[in-house]
């Protein structure tokens, strides 16, 4: 199976790419100089050179307060790319993978979200995504959404590196805890997405939209205090509300996704994220010994 891959060094992709390296695929990593998502007209011609059999899309503008002030470029890369992606590939036949976020709701549930509920993001990022959701749904192809949330790696910028590098320096913070979601390793999400691959191109004709993410619902704050256990920190965690920490884009309060309709169709079992934490702090050499 020949995989594209939009993307290449961001924490989907790389783990995407160390996954591959055991298993007996053609895997094509595209980055910026291979595939320019300012420029998405040129994306269609991509796909036609290089004639895979899946697609997969793991590219975004996921800086979320920094999409507040430039929409413009959030919807293009967001948006209007994965729509000429998704639209290439159903004019040649191919699925198509496409990574999303739980930021597309607006977090007044009390219940986890499925994926058939009321969309409502509170900000640029949530609402370039989820045209871009839209886009590839209007594509009519075989294509499969993968909404996730609160990604992390040992890769790039997320929530687990930033804890780790603010408790080389303090010993106290104060951390967000009106806020709950399920973190989910960058690895999970790759290992998912090629279960899918695998069954889209063995003949299965799953399409829509659907929820992962790791299992166990925290706040920020509940996140933080089991990276500074898993590395061994003596870091004290304060609760505060978000409105203590104002950012440029409001978050949702409460993002847990219902995981329920990915394992009925695909056989993915969400687990737990915290032995994926433990992985990811090893990697980063900050395991206590």
């Amino acid at each position: 199976m020949k995989i594209l891959v939009f993307g290449k060094t961001g924490q989907v992709a790389t783990e995407i790419k160390a996954l591959g390296a055991g298993r007996p695929d053609e895997l094509v990593m595209l980055g910026r100089d291979d595939a320019d998502f300012e420029k998405p007209a040129a994306l269609p011609a991509v796909i036609a050179a290089h004639r895979p059999d899946i697609v997969i899309n793991a590219v975004a503008h996921t800086a979320v307060d920094k999409a507040e002030s430039e929409p413009e470029l959030a919807e293009t890369i967001n948006a209007t790319a994965p729509g000429h992606i998704a639209r290439a590939c159903a004019g040649a036949g191919i699925p198509f993978i496409h990574i999303s976020t739980d930021f597309v709701f607006d977090g007044e549930s009390d219940t986890p979200y499925k994926e058939d509920d009321a969309v409502h993001p509170l900000g640029v990022y949530g609402a370039t995504k989820l045209a871009g959701e839209q886009a590839v749904l209007d594509a009519g192809g075989q294509s499969v959404i993968l909404r996730t949330s609160w990604v992390f790696s040992a890769h790039g910028g997320n929530f687990v590196k930033t804890m780790l590098r603010l408790a080389e320096s303090r010993d106290e913070l104060n951390i967000v805890a009106d806020q709950r979601g399920q973190p989910t390793p960058a690895a999970y999400i790759a290992d998912a997405i090629y279960t899918i691959a695998d069954a889209l191109a063995q003949g299965g004709k799953q399409s829509g939209i659907y929820h992962f993410s790791g299992a166990g619902p925290c706040s920020w704050a509940d996140f933080a205090r089991e990276i500074f256990r898993a590395a061994g920190k003596q870091v004290t965690v304060h609760d505060i509300p978000a409105s203590e920490y104002p950012t440029p884009a409001k978050r949702p309060a409460f993002s847990v996704l219902d995981c329920s309709k990915i394992e009925a169709d695909f056989g993915i079992v969400t687990t737990g994220w915290k032995p994926g934490l433990a992985d990811v702090v090893s990697d980063l050499g900050e395991a206590s010994n």
